[in-house]
């Protein structure tokens, strides 16, 4: 169906907002196919001039922490505000079948039906960092689109959940009480990338614990180094069930970006994304043209047939293919 589409098509049609059309952009730039590839590309040059305008929220959590619950709750807060939404919802990608369930329209009833949001799911696709290898693009479409207000949900697998910060301006981090989690908080790792972070669930009987890990996680925060723009993240406490702390996270956030664009460094990082951008893009490129060389798969296959053997160690077996 993409190949009926020209580029121009597409830029139009984006920049006009429709949906249907937006979506098949996404496919299309997810494509693997090397026509579609060099088309993909040309789009996304083309939208360019029109992206970079919206505010880009990366939503991250362990599972059971709430994450679509918490984004069906903040995204209806600010489509109250006459904000524009897409939700960008990366589901796990299975191991053994490759599949994937994409059910956060299904989870998230409410917001799904809205004319100003856009639920997008795509699958991990065995992509590390909690997002797919095209989630850049796809924000960068959404803005053409005519989107202000990016969120992405990550996977939610835990400490790996970093690359959402590199492609997000906020990262928020969402945690649960009485977890077990309170004295873990001062670990680096994702912690120290969090521009935010959101105790979930502070409702009924949780309500005191939410706000005994509230203070367990503020304190946790001041033993990491502060940020080179010098801005502290915050520890906030929300129930999406009850409506309550949403709009204080709303609010947080249009602080950061304030004080982001005070001192520079909100361009600065978007400079960077497009420049880490590039850095994926020429991993990925350099893999699918390793891998589609002539003869290299089933030297690939051979050399695994004598690890499994015992006849070669792992270490050597690269050394050899990669000298091969």
């Amino acid at each position: 169906m993409s190949s009926k589409f020209t580029v121009s098509d597409y830029r139009e049609g984006l920049l006009r907002g429709n949906v249907a059309l937006l979506s098949r952009a996404i496919t299309l730039i997810e494509s693997t196919r090397r026509e579609d590839k060099e088309k993909a590309a040309e789009l996304i040059d083309s939208i360019l001039p029109y992206s970079g305008q919206s505010v880009r929220v990366g939503i991250t959590g362990v599972p059971g922490v709430g994450k679509s619950t918490f984004i069906e709750a903040f995204g209806m807060h600010l489509l109250r505000q006459q904000k524009k939404l897409a939700v960008l919802a990366i589901d796990p990608s299975s191991s053994i079948s490759k599949g994937s369930i994409l059910g956060d329209k299904t989870r998230m009833e409410q917001l799904s039906v809205q004319k100003n949001a856009f639920i997008r799911p795509s699958a991990s696709s065995g992509s590390l960092g909690g997002v797919t290898y095209k989630t850049y693009e796809t924000i960068l479409l959404c803005e053409a689109a005519g989107f202000d207000t990016i969120l992405v949900e990550t996977v939610g697998v835990g400490q790996s959940e970093t690359e959402v910060s590199h492609i997000c301006d906020f990262f928020l981090l969402l945690m649960l009480a009485g977890a077990g989690d309170e004295l873990q908080g001062i670990k680096r790792g994702i912690m120290e990338l969090a521009d935010g972070v959101v105790i979930t669930k502070a409702d009924g009987s949780n309500s005191e614990k939410a706000k005994a890990a509230r203070s367990e996680y503020a304190r946790a925060l001041h033993f990491l180094p502060g940020t080179a723009s010098g801005w502290m993240p915050e520890v906030l406490t929300c129930s999406a069930y009850e409506g309550t702390g949403i709009e204080a996270v709303a609010d947080l956030i249009g602080k950061y970006c304030r004080h982001q664009e005070s001192n520079g460094f909100f361009r600065e990082k978007r400079v960077q994304q497009n420049v880490q951008a590039f850095q994926r893009l020429l991993q990925e490129e350099l893999r699918n043209r390793l891998l589609s060389r002539p003869g290299f798969r089933e030297k690939v296959r051979e050399t695994e047939a004598a690890i499994a053997g015992g006849r070669i160690s792992p270490y050597t077996a690269l050394q050899q293919l990669l000298d091969a």
